[in-house]
């Protein structure tokens, strides 16, 4: 189990992280209620295949279907493939929407999820493959936390033996503990082999960069909330 160190200074109102997280849990068992669970994936999950040319990028936004890349983002598989998600939201979103703002991070989380799920739907191979789930947006916050605190440490609790030890751990050993188990998940159970390498890579390097082009705006943030 990880926690984050909290600061000594009074945090200001995170409301974005625990809205996602309450409306990820509501969509998963809303769809998981439907009687035609799979159509509905199909419905409102992006597909591979389109989006590769003008036309195709006009015919989906004059009928909708571009709004795919963000509702697929509130659809999952499993509940495994939920909470990963949940968990690492959890971990990395409440530090940095403290820092960033919710609004920003409410940019963040949605933008960088869909630009993600384009990266999957451009380049998976097979055309009408659905692209569902929350992992590129939660890798868009992985990046941008690692961009704006690189040499951050994080609590973790180890269970040794009768006892819980808390202990300092680097930001980027608990990152490299996400990217492994995206590993397992990927070569494990029914989705063996279905894990959107493409979407994850994407949305990383898009937390990236988003956090480092707000990084100034960010800075004037951090100033007027200590009043100068």
């Amino acid at each position: 189990m990880f926690v984050s160190l909290p600061s000594r200074r009074k945090p200001s109102l995170r409301w974005a992280t625990p809205a996602l997280l309450g409306l990820l849990w509501l969509a998963f068992l809303w769809a998981a209620m439907q009687p035609d669970r799979a159509r509905l994936l199909q419905e409102w999950g992006a597909l591979s295949g389109g989006l590769t040319s003008l036309p195709a990028w006009l015919a989906d936004l004059q009928d909708g279907s571009v709004l795919r890349l963000f509702t697929a983002l509130f659809l999952h598989a499993d509940w495994a493939h939920l909470l990963g998600n949940l968990v690492f939201l959890l971990i990395f979103g409440m530090p940095a929407e403290r820092t960033m703002g919710p609004w920003r991070f409410l940019v963040l989380f949605l933008l960088g999820g869909a630009v993600a799920n384009l990266a999957a739907v451009l380049t998976i191979g097979a055309p009408d493959r659905v692209v569902i789930g929350a992992s590129g947006a939660v890798s868009a916050v992985i990046g941008a936390y690692l961009a704006l605190f690189p040499t951050a440490k994080l609590g973790v609790v180890l269970p040794l033996g009768l006892f819980l030890e808390f202990v300092k751990a680097p930001a980027s050993l608990l990152i490299g503990i996400w990217a492994l188990l995206q590993v397992v998940f990927a070569y494990t159970g029914p989705a063996f082999g279905a894990v959107a390498w493409s979407a994850h890579i994407a949305g990383f390097l898009f937390g990236v960069v988003f956090a480092l082009f707000v990084r100034a705006a960010i800075a004037r943030r951090l100033r007027k909330r200590q009043g100068y």
